[in-house]
């Protein structure tokens, strides 16, 4: 079996996964913008072949590390990069060399667009936020009133957070009209609540083969806001959202993927949608969640997602066991310029024995993920709070 990664050098989980497929006797074809030198050990070993590329924003010289390794290797059965912002060019890439598994050039608009998302959720009666597509300053004062302040307005497409805003007043609003972005922009009405994700590994006919979820606060108010970070992994699915996250995946008709749906758990009852404690959906993204939440994934229910994965690709099902030794994993990161009440050396001393993972992030993640990330279990909730009270009070 071929498998062509894109971008395995970034983000860093991809070694994983590189890993784990060449481990079940996959060549896996590496195509990057970092030289081969700087690959990690890990990774190095895990590649079959790896060519690289100047840009992997020009189409031409990707498509033409295809053509190689088609050329090598026979016809390619998979090709990923695992990550949001390369979708566009692997559902081009697996049109163009008629790759059998993925999504095709025709399909990628509903899984990238947030308007397109919107009108599945809407189909599959999915409950979900209001949305309006941003055009001019009076349909947005239009919006605005019907909904209510605030309105969070972002990029048609996008990666995370990045160019999200919440505008909060009339006067938020107007200075955003006033510099209104080149790219096409959405806006909804601002829900209160936690998000909860939907993470799982689908198998063929959208049956899942590992689920779990993320509690944290929006990431907006973190990156607008400089707010510190912290999130953590749960052992268990609440029922209502282990139906919608399933519904959510039948709606879009996902075949054999990796997943990372977002969803708001009410903080109050919202006419349409749901009530305190209800879940409504964000949005969808098609590949796993971002940064180091692989690897809580595994601390918390005690797996190898990475695994599970490639044994999805490989045999198409799960072949790594369940566990019954789950916990509660913890994220806490730190970002520059915050004055702490305790040092990484007390953080040590009073929680070395529940880190699983202390390790600095890199700077393109900062904004999002914070610079300085302690990761720890705990088997009950309190103990967790109190850890990120420790580490970020």
């Amino acid at each position: 079996m071929n498998y062509i990664f894109i971008s395995p050098a970034y983000p860093v989980t991809c070694t994983h996964f590189c890993d784990r497929l060449s481990k079940l006797g996959v060549n896996v074809l590496g195509i990057g913008d970092v030289p081969y030198d700087s690959l990690n050990d890990q990774l190095k070993a895990a590649l079959t072949e790896y060519y690289y590329v100047q840009s992997l924003e020009d189409y031409e010289q990707v498509y033409h590390a295809v053509a190689y390794f088609v050329y090598h290797y026979g016809r390619a059965d998979w090709l990923e990069s695992l990550n949001e912002y390369w979708l566009p060019t692997d559902a081009r890439l697996r049109t163009d060399f008629n790759i059998p598994f993925g999504t095709r050039e025709n399909g990628i608009g509903v899984l990238v667009r947030k308007s397109e998302m919107k009108k599945v959720f809407l189909e599959a009666g999915i409950p979900t936020a209001r949305q309006h597509i941003v055009s001019d300053l009076a349909s947005g004062r239009a919006f605005a009133a019907q909904v209510g302040y605030p309105v969070i307005v972002k990029p048609d497409i996008g990666v995370g957070a990045n160019g999200a805003m919440k505008l909060k007043t009339e006067e938020d609003l107007t200075a955003f009209y006033g510099e209104l972005p080149s790219v096409p922009y959405v806006m909804e009405e601002f829900l209160y609540g936690d998000i909860c994700t939907y993470d799982a590994v689908i198998g063929p006919d959208c049956e899942p083969l590992f689920e779990s979820m993320c509690t944290y606060a929006p990431v907006i108010d973190s990156v607008q806001e400089d707010e510190d970070i912290h999130f953590y992994t749960a052992p268990e699915v609440p029922p209502q959202l282990l139906e919608l996250g399933r519904r959510t995946v039948k709606a879009f008709g996902v075949d054999r993927r990796f997943v990372h749906f977002e969803f708001i758990q009410l903080a109050k009852d919202y006419a349409g949608i749901g009530k305190t404690g209800d879940y409504a959906v964000m949005e969808v993204n098609m590949r796993p969640a971002g940064g180091h939440d692989p690897d809580m994934m595994n601390y918390a229910h005690s797996v190898d997602v990475f695994q599970i994965y490639a044994e999805m690709v490989t045999f198409g099902k799960r072949l790594f066991p369940e566990s019954e030794d789950r916990y509660l994993c913890a994220y806490a990161a730190r970002k520059d310029g915050h004055v702490f009440s305790h040092t990484d050396e007390e953080i040590m001393e009073r929680y070395g024995g529940d880190l699983v993972m202390r390790e600095e992030m890199p700077p393109i993640d900062w904004p999002s993920m914070g610079r300085y990330v302690y990761i720890a279990r705990f088997r009950q909730k309190e103990e967790m709070e109190r850890f990120f009270r420790f580490v970020l009070g």
